[in-house]
């Protein structure tokens, strides 16, 4: 198998020569980086599309854009940093190099939901609509950038030999402790690949059937924010399983526990109390209300 090949033998694909990035006027420019701007970029599309299909402001989005993205990118790092410190407390310049990866998920979606929460704030806005209409945009630009880590031969899992398996080159293996035990012991004599689960792709999948649910479920949802909470707990859900698959967790400080599995499975179980509460107090306060017109009526 040739260093820059990927292969996904059991579906009879083999990409020969698939490069990590290209140079355009003698610098380089990595496709991680490229598919990442393409999904932000996808992204705030998506929102600003989904916000005039319900009647709102275009511009509020555009708006908000700019400050999402720059606190997703900063949340993104600092998350990543903080659960691998031990890498970078003697060499605090290598935070900024995030030429290599080295980006987290939930710290995108937390920076995202914090400046959400400040910038309705300021601007007056509903945060629940706001949030509502932008997590579509949110899902699909995970869905991209997922394939960011495909280009990267990163965020892989154990060993498999299921219909998606997946072949890349040892040399082209970043960090080589992401290699367990489990998938060692499948590299054989004059083998030169690991072969496993590709949970980037996992995870761009399920995104695809979460962002289909929310489109479907549009027209039916009961309140501001249902769909925020359709987005928190179905991609903690997705998450929560596909982390316990991956090499690469990130562990919290003197446990074995995965965060972003925590994170996850507190997102889904938080979603779910969350909108069987609103759906109760909201008919709750219906019945009351019937009650009082129906006394006044009398």
């Amino acid at each position: 198998m040739g260093e820059m090949d990927i292969a996904f033998p059991n579906l009879g694909i083999y990409l020969r020569n698939v490069p990590e990035k290209f140079t355009v006027f003698g610098f380089d420019i990595a496709f991680y980086g490229l598919i990442i701007a393409t999904g932000v970029l996808a992204g705030i599309l998506m929102a600003v599309h989904m916000a005039k299909v319900t009647g709102q402001n275009p511009e509020i989005y555009w708006d908000f854009s700019i400050y999402a993205v720059i606190f997703s990118v900063i949340g993104a790092r600092i998350y990543y940093v903080a659960f691998k410190w031990d890498e970078y407390k003697d060499n605090l310049l290598r935070i900024f190099n995030t030429r290599n990866g080295g980006m987290a998920i939930y710290g995108a979606v937390i920076g995202a939901f914090l400046t959400l929460f400040i910038y309705c704030r300021i601007k007056k806005q509903n945060p629940f609509q706001l949030g509502d209409t932008g997590v579509y945009g949110l899902i699909l630009g995970q869905i991209i950038g997922r394939w960011g880590n495909f280009m990267n031969r990163e965020v892989f899992g154990g060993y498999t030999d299921n219909l998606l398996a997946m072949r890349i080159p040892l040399a082209a293996v970043r960090d080589h402790s992401d290699i367990t035990p489990d998938i060692a012991a499948h590299i054989g004599e004059g083998i030169n690949y690991i072969q496993v689960h590709p949970t980037f792709l996992y995870e761009s999948l399920w995104n695809v059937l979460v962002l289909a649910v929310m489109l479907f479920y549009r027209r039916h949802q009961k309140f501001h924010g249902e769909i925020c909470l359709l987005y928190l707990g179905g991609y903690g859900l997705g998450r929560f399983v596909i982390e316990g698959i991956r090499t690469d967790q990130l562990l919290i400080p003197g446990t074995q526990i995965a965060v972003s599995q925590m994170i996850g499975i507190l997102c889904f179980v938080g979603a779910i109390v969350t909108d069987v509460t609103v759906r109760c107090v909201r008919r709750k306060k219906n019945s009351a209300s019937g009650t009082e017109e129906t006394s006044k009526e009398n």
